[in-house]
């Protein structure tokens, strides 16, 4: 109960002293409620902690009622959407998000820079993109030059 009135009330540091003092995250018995609940209520950094923490944000049936994914669509949050996508979430397809083509593009992208794109999943639309650039051994690189080009040309801003 603990850990739910954290994340009901959208408290981090709550939620993160109850995890660490050892709350299951599942202790209602119910696998991904209070995961499911933070997206519904729109607690993106709780959200991004639970996952860290090893709440499973890709399910077998993303469009299913009480999938992160649908739990968040359904409580109109676009930034737990956005969230979730950049977790590793992959959208069933023609499941309508709430975000553009280029913001999902974006999320997407952000998911298989980070390594949690799935293989089968989201990277695949991303992957043909994004010109990978490999170094030898690069000195002196502004890596964020770099990142924000890729971006740029994933949301077609050139």
């Amino acid at each position: 109960m603990e850990l739910l009135k954290a994340i009901r009330a959208g408290r981090l540091n709550d939620v993160k002293a109850a995890l660490d003092a050892g709350v299951a995250m599942d202790d209602e018995g119910q696998p991904g409620f209070a995961l499911g609940m933070a997206c519904f209520l729109g607690h993106a950094e709780i959200v991004r902690e639970l996952a860290l923490r090893g709440a499973h944000v890709n399910v077998a049936d993303n469009a299913a009622v009480t999938a992160p994914l649908a739990m968040a669509i359904r409580g109109g949050r676009k930034e737990v959407v956005r969230t979730l996508v950049e977790l590793g979430t992959v959208v069933p397809p023609g499941m309508q998000t709430g975000l553009g083509e280029q913001e999902l593009k974006a999320a997407q992208w952000v998911a298989f820079r980070d390594g949690h794109a799935i293989a089968d999943g989201a990277d695949a639309d991303v992957h043909g993109d994004v010109e990978e650039i490999h170094f030898a051994r690069p000195s002196h690189v502004d890596t964020q030059v770099l990142e924000a080009e890729a971006l740029r040309a994933v949301l077609g801003k050139d």
